[in-house]
């Protein structure tokens, strides 16, 4: 971050400040950085990586969407499940079931970790509590919200099965953030771990955010793709 000329600013001449004698800026990004490997590195002191809890919810975060995804392209590319179901909706319908399973696992090893692990003194009072809880309610209601506005089918990849809307999606949460459903799952883990007071809950939550991170930058080239195919179709039908 550039140093400011305060006397700039203020409208002031120039002479007001001797340039020996300017103001320091707040911060600068490389004070920045250290300030961000501070916060890291004492997590890290409270986190055991390597117990099998931990790298049990590691591989459980990291595994949902890189089944979902592969699944659903392969589903796109070859039809096969909703061949072997005789329907695209009871092949989704099998598949959301089976992603519902797979978070509520995902959920459980995240939680079995954070109970092995150490809590933190500092996050561990009412107010960072009462913190966590709001953002366990917030999380909700955009996962919720998100899934009866897309209903089951928008949500569980129905897309990829040829099961396509009329129209984009721009009711709430959607008309305020891309990915609600996403945003809001991580931050109920954030306020699990705020409400646990639990170092390796909020590592978690890092990998959770990264991962979706991740997938969203995977799934919306495809996901467009499939609807541009769409309106090419009907263009041409018309």
């Amino acid at each position: 971050m550039e140093t400011l000329c305060w006397a700039t600013i203020k409208g002031l001449p120039s002479q007001s400040f001797p340039s020996s004698e300017e103001p320091k800026s707040l911060e600068t990004p490389k004070e920045m950085k250290v300030a961000d490997l501070y916060v890291m590195t004492r997590l890290l002191g409270y986190v055991d990586i390597s117990d099998p809890r931990f790298v049990a919810a590691v591989l459980a975060i990291t595994f949902n969407p890189l089944f979902w995804n592969v699944v659903a392209r392969w589903e796109q590319k070859t039809r096969k499940l909703s061949r072997a179901f005789r329907s695209p909706y009871l092949a989704c319908y099998s598949l959301g079931c089976a992603i519902l399973l797979l978070n509520f696992l995902r959920s459980h090893c995240f939680t079995q970790a954070m109970l092995s692990q150490p809590k933190m003194e500092s996050l561990d009072n009412p107010v960072a509590y009462c913190v966590g809880l709001a953002l366990l309610g917030v999380g909700t209601v955009f996962v919720l919200s998100s899934f009866f506005a897309l209903g089951f089918t928008g949500t569980f990849l129905g897309d990829y099965f040829g099961i396509l809307k009329e129209a984009r999606v721009t009711t709430f949460p959607f008309n305020l953030l891309d990915n609600p459903m996403y945003w809001g799952s991580t931050a109920n883990y954030l306020g699990w771990a705020i409400m646990h007071a639990s170092p390796a809950g909020l590592l978690l939550t890092v990998v959770v955010a990264l991962i979706y991170v991740v997938a969203v930058l995977y799934e919306e080239p495809f996901t467009a793709e499939i609807y541009r195919q769409k309106a090419s179709q009907s263009h041409k039908r018309s």
